[in-house]
């Protein structure tokens, strides 16, 4: 009989002990789609997992080996879809499969990380759900014009909408966390292509908010120095622009 695993902080996990909550958490991404092969990051102790186990193409990735082999024992019959494996360094093809919907309790030391790496696999991932730490979520979610929108802000929601469905207390978690978490939900929405070099567009989003008192005209003067450049973007603030805004200023700073 397998033996529970301990529950353990690592790589700033904490373990998700509440039913309730992990039936929402699944809840919330199979009433979008429940034909997609799901991929579970961070299976940890399995709460998720139990509801997930026996959908079809079902994958779960984790690089701590004693959760996978917890995990192995207790569902024999699916041994082979709970992998030891980083997310961030997994090649989603080796799967089988052209799409994943991706669910996770994520570590939050590399969350944003997962997101990044969500972003380069969009072509592959329509929805996400996840358990982030609520400031992280909050920053994901954010619209234009607040403090917390960002860069993940903008980079995501080019090519995602995202709704922020729920805030989780810390003491459904082992061991709890000093922070408040939360869950949210993103769906790949219609955008293809931005209309703009793409490349370009993530250098002046995160050039931009690496100086975010500063106004656009000076935060992204590294960018423009030696053009003579001119746009009314420039006297706002990198909060104050929207994903299409930021679309504009690119097209202008290239073209400068």
């Amino acid at each position: 009989m397998a033996q529970p695993v301990k529950a353990k902080k690592h790589l700033g996990q904490h373990f998700l002990c509440d039913e309730t909550i992990a039936r929402r958490i699944v809840d919330a991404l199979l009433e979008k789609d429940k034909n997609t092969p799901i991929l579970e990051i961070g299976p940890g102790t399995g709460v998720l997992t139990r509801h997930l186990i026996e959908l079809p193409g079902f994958y779960a990735l984790d690089i701590d080996a004693e959760s996978v082999a917890f995990l192995q024992q207790k569902y024999p019959a699916q041994k082979e879809h709970i992998v030891l494996s980083d997310f961030l360094e997994a090649d989603l093809a080796t799967l089988g499969g052209d799409k994943f919907n991706i669910i996770g309790n994520f570590p939050y030391n590399i969350s944003s990380q997962i997101m990044f790496k969500v972003l380069e696999e969009r072509k592959h991932i329509d929805f996400v759900v996840g358990m982030f730490q609520k400031e992280v979520a909050q920053r994901i979610a954010e619209k234009p014009g607040t403090k917390t929108y960002g860069i993940l802000s903008v980079l995501l929601q080019a090519y995602y909408d995202i709704e922020y469905l729920f805030t989780v207390h810390e003491n459904v978690f082992s061991p709890p966390p000093k922070v408040k978490s939360a869950v949210i939900r993103l769906s790949r929405n219609k955008t293809k292509e931005l209309g703009c070099n793409e490349a370009l567009f993530k250098k002046v989003v995160k050039t931009a908010f690496n100086q975010r008192r500063k106004t656009i005209r000076n935060s992204i003067r590294s960018l423009t120095e030696g053009k003579s450049f001119s746009h009314p973007l420039l006297d706002k603030r990198p909060e104050q622009l929207s994903v299409a805004q930021f679309v504009e200023l690119t097209n202008a700073v290239s073209a400068a």
